[in-house]
């Protein structure tokens, strides 16, 4: 038998390998030369699965998120919006704010109808009286009560009522108590939505903020997961920091998909409160880093005292049910009505004529009038009235009560407030500083770790340390002008 070289190639999925050996060809050789290109099929069919399970690098492009948002009514343009804009726009949809409003308003006219009351009333009233006659038996008819079958009545009637209350003005005061209160409410709901719109508004501008610094920190990761996969193909790297590398870059993924969703629910909830057909296409204007000066306690403690609505509230509380103990004590004294009747009441439609049952007199005047004075005095009513007083009474001392709680629950969340207020400036203060100093602790750790100096856990320490401190400087603001929203419900606008 002679001898010959034998070539050997495999081709599979795309792999080529040839194997050349000094084989010689013959049943043994055969037999060889199949067992080794089965174990070889092998090798390669189990790299090529194991290169498949293998997940895309991040350095490519990920599937971005697609919310779903609603139309934007035809308006192409996006409105920009200030936070007066949106304190404006809110108090016109608000239907708590609007409610209060309109109790105000309807209490104002409580209050003029309460003076009127005050005021004597003039009506004037004209009838005619048909009474059935006898047959000219008798000239007034059948009803004693009139002078002739056709009784003819033209009056204008003045009255008063010149009642306890009516002297004292009871009504009157307690209807402008009524209108205090009311307009206390409205002041206290105003004021209120003051805080939800600013805490929704800015909310929408951090959630901004903290989109921005996902998408930032996501751009970090990116890069400094390219720099150690660099590094680990030109075998300067090790593996593990590429692997530190992708984990940090997935976790800023999801970060940054969640700063996303946050920033358009903020956008749907401010949208609730601005428009009346749910319009997205607006923008807010971030003023954070504008936030004005908190005053100084004393100015701050003086216009409380003014312009607390809360116990502005109480006071007119007490004093409705001081007015009512007052109208409940008049209520036991008598009462006078007086009522004067001017005009005719004849047989015929004029100032003069004959009279019906005296028609020998002839003609005489019919123009005149009548006064009614009626003393009203209450004798006995099986403890009415002496029940109503006490219930008033009952009413004050608890308003009373209620008073005094108030003003020191008013006093307690003064200090509170404005203290919270001064810790939140001076954190806003350390959170700026400490976002300053992450960025650039960043900056240096990057520089170390491209020098060598640094290993990759610092750089991913850093990276979010830095989101953190953003992220934590945003919040910062929002809580100092939450703060002095809340603070401006005590003392009004400073």
């Amino acid at each position: 038998m002679g001898r010959s070289f034998g070539l050997l190639e495999i081709d599979l999925s795309g792999f080529h390998f040839e194997a050349r050996s000094l084989v010689r060809i013959g049943p043994i050789g055969r037999l060889i030369a199949l067992a080794l290109s089965l174990t070889i099929a092998a090798i390669l069919t189990a790299s090529s699965a194991s290169a498949q399970a293998t997940p895309p690098a991040p350095g490519g492009e990920s599937p971005e998120v697609q919310f779903i948002q609603p139309p934007n009514k035809g308006q192409s343009t996006p409105s920009t919006i200030t936070l007066q804009d949106a304190l404006e726009r809110a108090r016109k949809l608000d239907p708590t704010l609007l409610g209060a409003t309109y109790d105000a308003k309807s209490a104002h006219e409580d209050r003029i109808q309460a003076r009127n009351a005050m005021l004597p009333t003039v009506t004037a009233t004209t009838q005619y009286l048909n009474t059935m006659g006898d047959g000219g038996k008798i000239s007034d008819g059948r009803f004693v009560t009139q002078d002739g079958i056709h009784v003819y009545r033209a009056w204008g009637v003045y009255k008063e009522d010149f009642s306890p209350a009516l002297l004292m003005g009871t009504a009157y005061k307690r209807a402008k108590a009524g209108e205090a209160l009311a307009n206390a409410k409205s002041e206290i709901a105003r004021r209120g939505l003051g805080v939800t719109v600013t805490k929704d508004y800015y909310g929408l501008v951090v959630a901004q903020r903290k989109y921005a610094t996902a998408q930032a920190g996501l751009d970090q990761a990116k890069k400094f997961l390219d720099i150690t996969q660099g590094l680990e193909r030109q075998g300067q790297g090790p593996h593990s920091d590429a692997v530190k590398a992708e984990i940090q870059y997935r976790i800023q993924k999801q970060a940054f998909d969640e700063a996303r969703f946050a920033m358009e629910d903020a956008r749907l909830t401010l949208a609730v409160i601005l428009f009346p057909d749910f319009n997205e296409n607006f923008t807010v204007v971030d003023d954070l880093d504008s936030a004005p000066a908190l005053p100084p306690f004393p100015e701050v403690q003086a216009m409380a005292e003014k312009e607390n609505p809360d116990l502005r509230a109480a006071l007119e509380t007490a004093r409705e049910s001081e007015l009512d103990v007052k109208a409940a004590k008049a209520a036991f004294l008598p009462t006078l009505t007086v009522e004067t009747d001017l005009g005719i009441e004849a047989n015929c439609f004029a100032t003069r004529c004959a009279r019906a049952a005296f028609p020998e007199i002839g003609v005489v005047p019919n123009l005149g009038y009548f006064l009614t004075a009626v003393l009203e005095v209450p004798v006995w009513d099986w403890g009415t009235l002496r029940s109503k007083l006490h219930q008033a009474e009952y009413k004050q001392q608890s308003t009373k009560a209620q008073v005094g709680l108030t003003q020191r629950t008013a006093v307690s969340e003064l200090y509170a407030t404005y203290d919270e207020a001064l810790v939140a400036r001076a954190a806003l203060e350390d959170a700026r500083t400490t976002a300053e100093l992450a960025t650039e602790g960043l900056r240096l750790t990057n520089l170390r770790y491209q020098g060598g100096a640094s290993p990759a856990t610092e750089v991913v320490d850093a990276e979010t340390s830095l989101v953190t401190a953003r992220n934590a400087y945003a919040d910062a603001q929002i809580r100092y002008r939450t703060l002095l929203a809340t603070l401006q419900t005590f003392t009004g606008s400073f």
